[in-house]
């Protein structure tokens, strides 16, 4: 399961509503190959679901990977920081065991 804090179903809740996108989107969150160290953590905006997605609801925000990036995020808990330290998007992904300083990639 990935889930989501209420920091960052606000912020998603705002970019959703940006980009006029009705009730029928979901976040659809991927891991890529790429990045300082290795992987990286993709998020867009989907309304169709594919063969063999994984879905999930958290605090009713529906979040959709795909097998691969399951495997990859399972546990995984994504938040938002708006703090002087950062601003963005940060994954709290218990399978990594190295991070890049910027936190967009990863390796396990």
């Amino acid at each position: 399961m990935v889930t989501i804090t209420d920091k960052a179903i606000e912020k998603i809740g705002e970019l959703i509503k940006d980009a006029g996108l009705d009730d029928s989107y979901f976040l659809r969150v991927s891991v890529k190959g790429g990045g300082c160290s290795g992987l990286s953590y993709n998020m867009d905006f989907d309304n169709e679901t594919q063969k063999g997605d994984q879905d999930f609801e958290d605090k009713g925000m529906k979040i959709v990977l795909d097998m691969k990036s399951f495997l990859y995020l399972a546990g995984t808990e994504l938040d938002f920081s708006d703090g002087l330290n950062g601003k963005g998007f940060n994954f709290v992904n218990p399978n990594a065991t190295r991070t890049c300083g910027c936190g967009e990639s990863f390796s396990v």
